[in-house]
């Protein structure tokens, strides 16, 4: 039987999230009151039940925009989602369920934001990758396990003698996080949406951000913790940050808490191949794994190109890193809300 998570299964929820092997954070009941109270978008958060016990999940978002176009996505706004089944019929049923509800609604498209490919059949997005890497246990192992310039490009951040702290207000953050968002030519998020995130997830969205012995703010990183997992997920840099290589400090300070608290696997989040965040990664020594975004079309007859790489969005991409920071930051929300 399929439902609807409501306030009375959400505990029920996050513990099959938990005890399934295959779910990730953003799997995760939060999202839910997370995506309504920060984008106003229809959710449809489904699972399955047998005996009063949860046996396969389903986050969907629907999102429908006159710039974007219409579509229904596990999960909008994150780099992770679609089903997870403890067994073969659960995931046909609820994969069953979703194509019906896409075709329901009138969506362009159903998109499943899947980490290996499950439906062969259908046409999937060969254009994002995620990094991921097992930390040893050892601070000096890990810096080691870095190539040997990456390696002095975080010292040259040691040596300038900057110092990273967990941030309870988001305020720094996002200076650094709409200034790096702008310069990429990219609508920021709104500010509510990541003091909604830090009010959801509690102690597992945490912010990291780095100053120099002055004070002065250099890059900020908001970073979600998961079972045994790290994945800086949100984060910048001030225009001061390249003179000191705050950013590469950043993400070893990150990788060093991480450490600390028994963190086993540092996920370096999704990029798009061919791009700068695509180098800098690979800089680390972090190998890129596809991932596979699988699409049920139903009012589209190809997949969307709805991202920077896009040649028809150049013109847009040189005019907003022109915006002042100030305009970016009141104008961008209203795009980004529906870029999912």
């Amino acid at each position: 039987m399929i439902k609807t998570l409501d306030d009375s299964s959400l505990q029920q929820w996050d513990e099959f999230v938990e005890n399934s092997p295959s779910a990730t954070f953003f799997h995760k009941s939060g999202w839910k009151e997370v995506i309504e109270k920060a984008f106003g978008h229809k959710t449809y958060f489904l699972y399955t039940e047998e005996q009063g016990k949860i046996t396969g999940i389903l986050p969907l978002v629907h999102i429908k925009s006159l710039l974007f176009g219409n579509s229904l996505s596990s999960c909008a706004f994150c780099v992770y989602g679609g089903i997870i089944a403890d067994n073969k019929e659960t995931y046909q049923q609820l994969d069953k369920k979703a194509c019906d509800l896409a075709e329901e609604l009138g969506v362009d498209h159903l998109e499943m934001r899947n980490q290996i490919q499950l439906t062969p059949e259908r046409p999937h997005k060969e254009l994002y990758v995620t990094f991921r890497k097992e930390l040893d246990e050892n601070e000096e192992k890990n810096m080691l396990a870095i190539p040997r310039k990456q390696r002095a490009v975080i010292r040259k951040g040691i040596k300038a003698g900057l110092v990273s702290e967990i941030d309870p207000e988001i305020d720094r953050f996002y200076q650094a996080y709409s200034t790096s968002v702008r310069n990429l030519g990219t609508p920021v998020f709104a500010k509510k949406y990541f003091s909604i995130l830090k009010q959801v997830f509690k102690e597992q969205c945490e912010i990291l951000t780095v100053v120099d012995k002055n004070g002065m703010l250099i890059a900020s990183v908001m970073n979600f913790y998961f079972k045994d997992e790290v994945l800086p997920y949100y984060g910048g840099g001030t225009e001061h940050a390249r003179a000191v290589q705050g950013n590469d400090f950043m993400y070893w300070e990150v990788m060093r808490r991480a450490v600390e608290k028994g963190i086993k696997i540092f996920d370096y989040g999704r990029s798009k191949e061919g791009t700068g965040s695509y180098r800098f990664k690979k800089h680390w020594g972090f190998e890129p794994k596809p991932l596979f975004y699988e699409f049920h079309l139903v009012k589209s007859d190809s997949i969307p190109d709805i991202n920077p790489l896009n040649p028809k969005y150049q013109v847009f991409i040189a005019a907003w890193k022109r915006l002042p920071l100030p305009v970016s930051q009141v104008v961008g929300p209203w795009l980004a809300k529906d870029l999912g």
